[in-house]
């Protein structure tokens, strides 16, 4: 039997500690938080790129999401593990819509998306992308006004599995597949902005729950 001041003294390796912390977290584990845990000299990236390395054959896989660090079940093995398919609310196409704009466009303004799109937006729009976990609000312009921006999260990086909003498809990609439609408005993605200026109030300029020609909404 070892002695006690051995197991006292017993340390856990670096690479162990990381893979303990990330099999540990319920979200993605920045990598500032896995320093704070290491020692000084522990070369936090060879560990990384070990595990992804160790486990790029297993059930499970590490992956970079955003500026943090997860295990998730390996993409091939997803249709196996379906013991109940779960049936989420479908965005509709206005709300994927909205969604693009912000991803693209962020940090955006209401008043911008309706340029954009062409239609005043609901609130409710914005209210379903938040309570997805896919967008937030951003920093108020600091113009007349101050409107309020907003921008995605980490969690719609994580469930579109992005390491980052470099990796968004391009315009012509998501026109193919699509996501969104060719309307002259929306083909104005990924362009510029508008100034920051809040739209009026939308009197007579119609509304997603308005009912639109057959042109613009099929």
């Amino acid at each position: 039997m070892a002695p006690d001041s051995d197991l006292e003294t017993a340390e856990a390796s670096p690479a162990r500690l990381v893979e303990a912390l990330l099999f540990a977290a319920a979200e993605p584990v920045e990598e500032a938080d896995l320093r704070d845990r290491l020692p000084a000299d522990a070369d936090l990236q060879a560990i990384l790129a070990d595990l992804v390395e160790t486990y790029r054959n297993r059930g499970v896989v590490l992956t970079r999401v955003a500026n943090g660090w997860a295990f998730r079940t390996a993409p091939d093995l997803a249709p196996h593990l379906r013991l109940e398919r779960a049936s989420p609310r479908k965005l509709s196409r206005v709300g994927l819509e909205t969604m693009a704009i912000i991803a693209y466009h962020q940090p955006v303004t209401r008043a911008e998306i309706e340029n954009i799109r062409g239609v005043a937006t609901s609130k409710g729009t914005l209210d379903i992308l938040m309570e997805a976990g896919w967008i937030r609000p951003g920093r108020r312009r600091q113009t007349p006004g101050r409107p309020l921006t907003w921008i995605t999260t980490k969690g719609f990086l994580d469930h579109f599995g992005l390491a980052s909003l470099d990796e968004l498809p391009g315009i012509e990609e998501l026109k193919a597949t699509g996501f969104l439609d060719s309307r002259p408005a929306i083909a104005t993605l990924p362009g510029g902005l508008m100034d920051g200026r809040d739209a009026a109030d939308g009197e007579g300029v119609p509304t997603d729950d308005d009912e639109l020609p057959a042109s613009d909404e099929d």
